[in-house]
């Protein structure tokens, strides 16, 4: 008796633990409601799409300015942010051993010049000493070999000089070298456009092909924006395609985009999403969009979402 009532206690309590563990099912999904998304994905603007992640980059890509030269940081002209003209003056690096060297082969250049005019004083004197004993009335009052030391002298002084000159043009030659080398301290702007990172403060010292940029500057009026379409999917856009480029995070932010060019050399993907399921050993097709820096609160290295109108998948014209 005693054995069946204990059998149907235990039956009891697992038939309660089930209805209990049942309940809690069935109420779930309404004590925990899902998340809303934290932006609304972007509608499709086109019938048939490509869409890929982009990055931005200034209209004459990111310039990386080095310096030709190592030295030290004398001045920075420019701050981030700024917008320059072509030419316009960057930085400069130290001068003053330049400026020594300079002052240096000035005087050299002097020096020979200087040379060069009592060369060709002596030069006149022998030729004079030459002309004396020509002009003699009788020629035997004079030793045929005194005739011949005194053109010797003059042939000698003419070389003197000419040798002279050829040092003169030496010399100025590395005087101009020496200042062509000055002008090389000073790096320069090769476009006009916005300084888009500034790595280098006074007193630093540059070296050419440092790791990190020293100035990073590009032609920001117009933005382009480099988009990897995956290898499957590039024979799907063509050339001249329509696309609209969406602020990451901010579908409502949005502007066409016109299209620029193909970089025809298929590469690695290297550009990551940051997306769990996302492949990162397949190979990209990049191309390139435009829009107007005024169209979107973007800024140079941002990433976007960009549609781009394309083939069906099919592989027939719509």
């Amino acid at each position: 008796m005693n054995m069946r009532l204990s059998n149907l206690i235990v039956g009891a309590l697992a038939l309660a633990g089930l209805a209990t563990m049942l309940a809690i099912v069935a109420v779930g999904d309404k004590s925990y409601p899902v998340a809303a998304p934290v932006a609304a994905p972007p509608t499709k603007p086109f019938a048939h799409v490509v869409s890929g992640a982009g990055l931005i980059e200034a209209a004459s890509e990111n310039i990386a300015v080095s310096t030709p030269l190592p030295g030290v940081v004398e001045r920075v002209f420019v701050t981030v942010g700024q917008h320059v003209k072509a030419g316009e003056a960057l930085f400069a690096l130290d001068q003053r051993q330049i400026d020594a060297e300079i002052a240096s082969r000035g005087a050299a250049v002097e020096v020979t010049r200087t040379r060069i005019g009592e060369l060709q004083a002596l030069e006149r004197e022998a030729q004079d000493q030459l002309a004396k004993v020509r002009d003699l009335s009788d020629v035997r009052a004079v030793a045929r070999e005194e005739i011949m030391r005194r053109e010797i002298a003059v042939q000698a002084a003419g070389a003197r000089v000419k040798a002279a000159q050829a040092a003169l043009v030496q010399a100025q030659a590395e005087l101009a070298a020496a200042r062509t080398e000055k002008t090389r301290l000073t790096v320069r702007a090769p476009i006009a456009g916005e300084v888009l990172q500034l790595n280098l403060r006074v007193g630093e010292f540059a070296n050419p092909g440092a790791p990190v940029p020293l100035l990073v500057l590009g032609d920001t009026r117009t933005l382009h924006v480099r988009v990897d379409i995956d290898e499957n999917d590039a024979w799907r856009v063509k050339p001249g395609a329509k696309a609209v480029a969406y602020v990451r995070g901010s579908s409502d932010l949005s502007t066409p985009a016109q299209f620029v060019r193909f970089e025809p050399l298929v590469i690695p993907k290297r550009s990551l999403t940051g997306n769990s399921a996302e492949r990162v050993d397949t190979r990209v097709l990049q191309v390139l969009f435009a829009f107007p820096r005024d169209k979107l609160p973007v800024y140079v290295g941002q990433q976007m979402d960009v549609m781009i109108e394309a083939r069906p998948a099919g592989g027939r014209d719509a």
